[in-house]
């Protein structure tokens, strides 16, 4: 100390504390009725802008207020660097935790657009947001007088050993990256894998992939299983798909009133249901000659791949109702079965030999029957 502390130093110190908390204060009030002004907006940069000053301005004016009161004691050269330094250092980070939330907030509001889905990939969220609190934590040190070379050398050199004790990890990161940045899988696409799992991508993080299944529940797929598995995404090229129905009619049947009143039903369900492609326009393809009846397929539009089972149900009806009242016979697989044995033996028939009478005076000789 240059001198001693008086009551003075004190008093100054303490008004200059108490301003800066009260400007802190005035200006989270302020940022809190900016919010509601922003939230009604269709822009939602402000709202990450104003959720960062929220972070950052209470306590920059908090650390202000501190500064200006250990400018006013009577502190030594060294104590007053060592509080400069550290006041500077904690700013740098309330800073860094401002920035981070704002471009984690562009990274998830751009992952979004181009999805158009309420999912985020939060893998490129945390990896951004990772990076802007390492450098902020790097600068800080610098400023508190540590020098970051000699740990910027030994986390190169730990790097190594990191990376290899979490090859899983780093395997399910890095093909996460690659699965986003090729583009061939994105939240809310609907996929289907080799093993059989499948559902919407709910999202994609640092390791694994969410994904849900109609029935709602959530299946996590690794993405290193996800990157070398066979996998059909009915999302892309584009999100509408062509829906096979397999239909079967008697040999009587008159075939050409048979694909007009199909595709009539085929016209109602597209103009009627919902999730059906309005303007695609159905068709019929004759293909087998079954045992019963001759087999046909039916094509129609759905806009989207969970639409398929709606769509498919009213179609059965309604075919099934109209073929009815059209006549048209939709046969049960049927098939006769001819049962042909071995003609029956003719069984021997007995033959029956003239017995001559005995002569009273002779005695009976008994009677003898030839068999053939």
């Amino acid at each position: 100390m240059t001198r001693d502390l008086v009551v003075h130093d004190w008093l100054i110190a303490g008004i200059a504390l108490a301003a800066g908390a009260l400007a802190g204060l005035l200006v989270r009030a302020l940022l809190r009725w900016l919010r509601g002004h922003a939230e009604r907006t269709r822009w939602s940069g402000d709202d990450l802008i104003v959720d960062a000053l929220r972070t950052f301005a209470p306590g920059a004016a908090l650390i202000a207020g501190a500064a200006v009161a250990a400018s006013a004691l009577p502190l030594t050269a060294r104590i007053s660097g060592f509080v400069n330094h550290s006041l500077t250092a904690l700013l740098i980070l309330l800073a860094t935790l401002g920035t981070a939330r704002v471009i984690a907030g562009l990274v998830q509001s751009l992952a979004q657009s181009r999805t158009g889905v309420a999912g985020s990939a939060t893998i490129f969220v945390n990896i951004t947001r990772v990076v802007v609190l390492a450098m902020g934590a790097l600068v800080a040190l610098e400023t508190m007088g540590v020098s970051i070379a000699p740990l910027l050398t030994a986390l190169g050199v730990g790097g190594l050993a990191v990376a290899l004790a979490l090859q899983d990890t780093l395997a399910n990161l890095f093909a996460g990256v690659h699965i986003l940045a090729s583009k061939t899988v994105q939240p809310g696409d609907y996929i289907r894998l080799s093993g059989g799992e499948e559902g919407y991508v709910v999202d994609i993080n640092w390791r694994n992939t969410v994904v849900r299944n109609l029935s709602n529940n959530l299946v996590i797929i690794p993405n290193a299983r996800l990157a070398r598995t066979n996998m059909t995404n009915y999302t892309q090229p584009e999100q509408k798909l062509s829906l096979l129905v397999q239909v079967g009619v008697g040999y009587e049947s008159d075939l050409e009133h048979v694909e007009r009143v199909t595709l009539e039903v085929v016209d109602s369900v597209m103009a009627d249901i919902n999730g059906a492609v309005l303007d695609h326009e159905g068709a019929v393809r004759f293909h087998t000659f079954a045992d019963s009846r001759i087999n046909f397929t039916v094509i129609l539009g759905v806009g989207e791949f969970s639409d398929q089972y709606r769509i498919k149900h009213e179609f059965i009806k309604r075919l099934h109702q109209r073929y009815r009242t059209e006549g048209i016979s939709i046969p049960a697989p049927t098939r006769t079965v001819s049962l042909q044995g071995d003609a029956p033996q003719q069984q021997p028939v007995p033959v029956a030999v003239p017995v001559p009478v005995p002569h009273p005076r002779e005695a009976p000789r008994p009677a003898v029957t030839s068999m053939p």
